[in-house]
């Protein structure tokens, strides 16, 4: 199992100035393959992207990318910073960069000539399934990544969020057998009601509504996983990261 910290994991040490450059090197002090940095937690492009990529090749560490911007624009055109999000993404040597689908039932162009200036053969993009009725759906997410597939756009895939099919209330076991063949990447992470009734993610892959370890059975085994959810202490990550392995 390909293994990777998504820095939300983090979030309180962000929250309090430290920097996604210092969190690869603690990623790689607890063990973990990889990496993956989040666009908003990042304060000084121009130092930061190229300081990740010193310290990933410097750890041995693989680095995704999380951008929280979409494919397809409202009106279905194709989102015009997605070359600036592939560039940044360049300077910091990533694998892997995860966008939200967006409005593609909107889109009229050719998938092919739409995506031709961006660097598919190099890094990987994604498209998950979020909290919302436009990307949050099996449909929607089935429909683009088909039609990418004919377009012969093979380098294009899928992230599996187990904790955001709570949002959405789509069955996630059969989410996951759904989209199981465009699957390399899983985001795991857990959900549940909080006493007010608000849906909230928890500290623990064991607490919350989902069976994750039946999840898994459904998706690929050779697709990178990664840990998604805040956690207050090294401890606490080093411990769901052994959890994990087992």
């Amino acid at each position: 199992m390909t293994l990777i910290l998504n820095t939300w994991i983090f979030e309180k040490d962000v929250q309090n100035g430290t920097s996604q450059v210092e969190l690869v090197k603690r990623a790689a002090r607890l063990g973990a393959d990889g990496i993956e940095v989040r666009r908003e937690y990042f304060t000084d492009f121009a130092n930061e992207l190229p300081a990740v990529a010193t310290a990933a090749r410097e750890n041995g560490l693989i680095v995704n990318y999380s951008v929280p911007d979409v494919v397809f624009e409202k009106d279905g055109s194709v989102n015009p910073k997605l070359t600036q999000y592939f560039a940044e993404g360049q300077t910091m040597g990533i694998s892997k960069i995860k966008f939200n689908t967006g409005n593609f039932n909107q889109f009229t162009g050719n998938l092919t000539d739409a995506f031709t200036s961006l660097p598919l053969a190099e890094i990987k993009m994604n498209v998950e399934n979020d909290q919302t009725p436009v990307s949050g759906t099996p449909d929607a997410i089935i429909n683009f990544l088909t039609t990418a597939r004919q377009a012969g756009l093979n380098s294009i895939g899928y992230v599996y969020d187990l904790g955001n099919w709570a949002f959405t209330g789509f069955d996630a076991v059969t989410a996951a057998k759904e989209l199981a063949p465009f699957c390399d990447y899983i985001h795991l992470k857990n959900s549940m009601l909080d006493q007010d009734g608000q849906m909230i993610t928890t500290a623990d892959l064991n607490r919350g509504m989902f069976n994750w370890q039946i999840i898994l059975n459904y998706l690929p085994k050779d697709a990178q996983v990664a840990l998604e959810f805040p956690m207050s202490s090294d401890e606490l990550i080093a411990q769901q990261m052994e959890l994990l392995k087992k």
